[in-house]
């Protein structure tokens, strides 16, 4: 029989488009306004922290719709954006020494559901707001650190090789080698031009010293990777806040620009993203005196550094191993059930940590973590002062010769190894940032935004809804409901998909599919009026209108959606939003307006003996 589909095929268009709307629903519920407070380095919300937030907003009477305490977090809902700003202000009075405490947008979807995965659409920094901020990179950082590369490197090869009593140090933009004779400098000045050719290597015999130097392609060479390595690493750590399509692009030379939608507050943001943590594995120096360096008089191949405690430990200058060889950091626990961070490290770390092991056996070796904070000030050139923080983490004695995984401890809880162990595996930038420019987009201005482009779909929706009833009579409703259930499922979809984010541009896409949308049943209505214009019987000629129009559709379809993927592919920030919606909104109207269409057409038409039809 003509134009009669099986039971299940029908069931299956109406499940997805059911489906569909399901996963669109929780669109419907909104946000509420929240103040979320997690604890800094080492501190974890607990009840007691519960129980102040609650008396700060009691005593300053501000009302609040729920307060929950989950997984060391505090998030507070309220009613309003003014109680919210308000008890901002409040807790951060109290709580901020040990609390960040941010503001948020938390949906508002019931619990029910959440529970099968539903969540609303993440909204681009347009329609939600949020904080974009520009940062800068120190290019001078990144250089100094490359020069402290070679020189641990120049002595590992100069040791290696025999050529013993030379002295490696840095001298302005140059690394200085001081030999004893002659014929160490020659043969230190072939060993090294032969390993370094990149390097400009001069040498002067009357004061026993070689001087090597970097070109200029070099440095150029050094600050380009310095950028691309943190541009790739602050991706990484915006993916562990959990900012949903998050923008992170490079502008000009040594700047950053991050755009984290949803994001009112800064708090949280900034703790992740300034933090230039890492890590050096160093031996402690045991024959030192650790009283006279606390006088002042610390051995010249020593430093000194304390825990957080305040305690001192002596140790060697030597830098046996950087942070920029982890690969992963997990944290977890010991034997003892005491916290510890599992780390694991590439082919060159983990060969560095093989040979300064091999020679110090039963000899403690201590892990500093590292910080570069931000002075506020500027040098000459213009470049951002930072401030070095060194700490002391761990102390241990290396019980065997170590590789490439290994574990470190004394990270204090829980908590602080996995913060540490989060930036670890995050990455350690390669050189220092700070935040030059920050730039807050306000939920008002993206509600407007939402409510412009809301209105400009509706529109579109709406005039494409009288003329197809117009024009199309009764098969102008069926296109109608197919446009209506493209509409739903465009929105299902983007809620399920995890990185897809609503853009203004991506409004526009779809707007753009709402016209398109309509092109497939215009095709196959128009070929139905020609086969019935040509003496078909209404069932073959409704049969023939979808069949023949098919390829036609396909073609169309197909060559719009490459377009839509080049642009994903080569497009950036707005431009990708439009494709996404753009890209979801062709394969979403393609099963809408061939396959629902025909699924309502034969379930009202189908089989029947009809001499006329309202098309």
């Amino acid at each position: 029989m003509l134009n009669k589909y099986p039971l299940w095929k029908t069931l299956m268009v109406a499940f997805i488009v059911a489906f569909g709307a399901l996963y669109a629903t929780p669109n419907l519920y909104g946000e509420d306004p929240a103040v979320q407070i997690s604890g800094k380095r080492g501190v974890e919300a607990n009840a007691a922290t519960l129980d102040t937030i609650k008396a700060n907003l009691t005593i300053n009477n501000i009302d609040y719709a729920s307060i929950v305490l989950e997984k060391g977090q505090v998030l507070t809902r309220f009613k309003n954006t003014e109680d919210q700003l308000k008890a901002r202000d409040v807790l951060d009075d109290e709580l901020g020494k040990k609390y960040s405490v941010a503001l948020n947008l938390t949906p508002d979807t019931p619990d029910w559901l959440a529970a099968i995965g539903g969540a609303p659409m993440k909204l681009g920094l347009d329609l939600s707001g949020g904080v974009s901020f520009l940062m800068e990179v120190n290019m001078k950082e990144a250089v100094n650190k490359a020069k402290i590369g070679m020189v641990s490197d120049f002595r590992d090869d100069l040791r290696n090789e025999k050529i013993h009593g030379s002295r490696v140090k840095e001298s302005g933009d140059n690394i200085v080698v001081k030999f004893r004779k002659v014929e160490d400098l020659e043969q230190g000045k072939t060993l090294l031009k032969k390993r370094y050719r990149d390097l400009i290597i001069s040498s002067d015999e009357d004061t026993l010293t070689l001087t090597a130097k970097m070109t200029e392609i070099q440095l150029k060479e050094i600050r380009e990777y310095a950028l691309q390595q943190n541009i790739t690493i602050i991706r990484n750590r915006v993916n562990e806040l959990g900012v949903a399509e998050p923008l992170v692009q490079r502008q000009g030379k040594k700047h950053i620009v991050i755009e984290l939608p949803g994001v009112q507050d800064t708090a949280k943001a900034k703790e992740i993203l300034n933090a230039t943590a890492t890590i050096e594995f160093r031996l402690v120096d045991t024959e030192g005196d650790i009283g006279a360096a606390l006088n002042g008089r610390v051995p010249a191949s020593s430093i000194l550094l304390t825990d957080k405690n305040g305690k001192p430990t002596l140790l060697k200058k030597r830098i046996m191993l950087t942070g920029d060889h982890i690969t992963d950091a997990k944290s977890g626990f010991d034997e003892y059930s005491r916290p510890q961070v599992n780390i694991s490290l590439d082919s060159a770390g983990g060969s560095k940590m093989s040979k300064g092991t091999k020679s110090n056996i039963g000899k403690p070796m201590a892990t500093v973590f590292i910080e570069y904070k931000p002075t506020g000030k500027k040098d000459a050139e213009g470049n951002l002062i930072f401030e070095k923080h060194q700490e002391v983490i761990s102390v241990a004695t290396i019980q065997a010769r170590l590789g490439k995984s290994f574990r470190i401890t004394g990270a204090g809880s829980q908590s602080e190894a996995h913060n540490l162990a989060l930036l670890l595996r995050a990455g350690a930038l390669i050189a220092p940032i700070a935040i030059v420019e920050e730039r807050t987009v306000g939920p008002t201005l993206g509600a407007e935004n939402v409510q412009l482009g809301f209105q400009a779909i509706m529109m579109g929706f709406g005039l494409v809804f009288i003329f197809m009833v117009i024009y199309y009579r009764a098969f102008g409703v069926v296109a109608n409901l197919a446009l209506g259930a493209n509409l739903v499922l465009i929105i299902g979809v983007m809620s399920l998909i995890p990185g897809a984010t609503l853009t203004l541009p991506g409004m526009a896409g779809i707007v753009l599919t709402v016209g398109m949308a309509v092109d497939a049943n215009v095709l196959i209505f128009e070929r139905i009026r020609e086969e019935i214009r040509e003496g078909k019987t209404i069932q073959q000629a409704i049969h023939q209108g979808y069949d023949a129009a098919f390829s036609t559709i396909i073609d169309a379809n197909i060559t719009t959606l490459i377009a839509a993927l080049i642009l994903f592919a080569i497009g950036t920030g707005p431009v990708k939003g439009f494709a996404v919606t753009l890209s979801i909104g062709i394969l979403t109207s393609m099963f809408t307006s061939v396959v629902g269409t025909r699924a309502v057409v034969n379930a009202v038409w189908g089989g029947k003996s009809l001499k006329k039809l309202s098309i």
